[in-house]
């Protein structure tokens, strides 16, 4: 388990990014903030703009739309706060991105199997204060695409590994927080 990580999971718009930043800013430490989005039309942009509005502007910003690995290790020391927002979009980024796409989407590309790989190394090594905002997308139906089951199978999977690594997990449901762990 790594000392100081805490995962927030939520729906889309369930208050997961906002109740993140209130325990980044809450925790009095200098915050790396780490976006795994890719911009790539307007309505999005304009999602990010409202998310960068609302964060501190002395926070160090770090995009990392696929080395998410890299990004925290570079980050990470002890008395530093890392906010990592989020893992469903970095897996949306391995799964689909040119870099890391394979020829059969049904199968998990072995880029995305190394980055995750990777990206548990760097949590298991932490010295400073982690979290890490990730969407809760399997309490519906079972998907009827592969590819999308794919996603939500490797979501789940990935969210799972990392709430086993947390010292505390919770969950947000609208802008609630629920403690899952810790």
């Amino acid at each position: 388990m790594t000392p100081d990580l805490t995962f927030i999971l939520g729906g889309a718009r369930s208050g997961k990014s906002a109740h993140a930043e209130r325990l980044a800013i809450e925790s009095g430490l200098p915050v790396t903030y780490i976006a795994t989005a890719r911009i790539e039309d307007a309505e999005f942009a304009e999602r990010v703009t409202l998310h960068r509005k609302r964060r501190p502007a002395h926070w160090t910003l770090v995009e990392a739309p696929l080395d998410l690995a890299g990004a925290l290790r570079k980050a990470d020391r002890a008395g530093h706060c890392v906010l990592i927002d989020c893992l469903t979009l970095w897996l949306a980024n391995l799964l689909f991105s040119d870099e890391t796409a394979s020829d059969d989407i049904a199968v998990l590309p072995h880029a995305a199997r190394d980055a995750f790989a990777q990206f548990d190394a760097a949590l298991a090594e932490t010295r400073g204060k982690v979290i890490v905002v990730s969407n809760e997308i399997g309490l519906g139906v079972v998907p009827l695409g592969s590819v999308t089951r794919l996603y939500v199978d490797e979501l789940g999977r990935l969210n799972q590994r990392v709430a086993a690594a947390s010292a505390r997990a919770t969950l947000m449901v609208a802008g609630l927080p629920l403690a899952l762990k810790g």
